[in-house]
């Protein structure tokens, strides 16, 4: 039996620990919260982030932290922008075990990827990271669910690929760890774009077409920054960009679809997109790649311009061959 450390009891860390837990594995989910730890292990639910659905009794709560020794992995799942200050703030130092970042995001200050993160405070640490297209309530309902592990080390990725699947989760292997976070990352801003879209009533052809160019953009950027472009044809990339722009449950495309309801910038929930929309527009000028359809999603959320602005100055751009890289 192998000893998994989640780190965040969030929706998506409760999903995952329940995922795992089909396959034997003694879970040890760790949350900032010491009610909602102590919560869940009487109830055998998250209440505050997935209530009413029942979860293992295997799974182990906790709001401290030496009760993540000795694990065999640990799973980092805190918001993106906060993997930096989470890494420092435990001082976590001492790990000898692999770490794989869940998260999908670009760190708004730096532009750095989450396993770049984890190397700059943890140094020369085992790393990996699993990204494709998963809601959490699906994975905690037991649902079937494919994703991408990746690690630049095959042997490492073999080892945690089989001490990670299940009969409830599948996991495809990787050995390009900066394609696969890039992929999961960039969607979330083509998600608000098509979160927009709908909630403007733009139509569907407009939701299809923010979905194709949208994917021409990231997996530029992406092979412009050492992604493999077969990786963003995969799971993690075309497979989760489908999922996050066409679901209710995606919180970039509920987010997005509110904006243009509300004009409300301010989400009421963490929305990874937003900070990862600003990031790219850097990166993009920094590798030269042209993503109009991410500039102009980084003006709105900046509330430098408006959708209808937004909307008439990628129609009106020149006309042009239809080119995928």
């Amino acid at each position: 039996m192998n000893k998994i450390g989640i780190m965040g009891s969030g929706a998506f860390g409760t999903g995952l620990a329940s995922a795992l837990s089909n396959a034997d594995n003694k879970i040890i989910l760790w949350g900032r919260n010491s009610n909602n730890a102590k919560y869940i292990n009487s109830k055998n639910t998250n209440q505050h982030y997935l209530p009413n659905i029942k979860i293992p009794k295997s799974i182990f709560a906790t709001s401290d932290f030496q009760d993540l020794n000795n694990i065999n992995v640990l799973l980092m799942v805190t918001p993106a922008q906060h993997l930096r200050e989470t890494l420092n703030s435990f001082k976590i130092k001492n790990l000898k075990c692999p770490i794989i970042v869940c998260s999908k995001g670009i760190e708004s200050k730096t532009g750095k990827l989450q396993s770049e993160i984890v190397k700059d405070v943890l140094g020369n640490i085992d790393c990996a990271a699993i990204s494709g297209p998963g809601f959490a309530i699906e994975l905690a309902k037991g649902m079937p669910t494919a994703l991408t592990l990746a690690a630049d080390d095959l042997d490492l990725g073999k080892k945690l690929q089989s001490m990670l699947s299940s009969e409830t989760l599948r996991l495809y292997l990787s050995n390009d760890l900066r394609g696969v976070q890039l992929g999961g990352s960039l969607k979330n801003v083509y998600a608000i774009a098509c979160g927009i879209i709908v909630g403007s009533n733009l139509g569907e052809s407009a939701r299809a077409a923010v979905i194709t160019r949208g994917f021409a953009e990231l997996s530029r950027l992406a092979h412009a920054m050492g992604g493999n472009i077969n990786t963003l044809n995969g799971l993690s990339g075309f497979g989760d960009l489908a999922l996050s722009c066409t679901s209710q449950l995606s919180r970039n495309f509920s987010y997005g679809q509110q904006l243009a309801k509300s004009g409300n910038l301010q989400p009421n929930q963490t929305v990874e997109g937003i900070s990862t929309a600003l990031a790219t527009i850097k990166l993009a000028e920094d590798y030269n790649v042209e993503m109009p359809i991410a500039s102009q999603v980084a003006l709105v959320l900046s509330g430098k311009t408006t959708i209808g602005t937004a909307l008439k100055e990628l129609m009106r751009r020149p006309l042009k061959k239809e080119n995928i890289i």
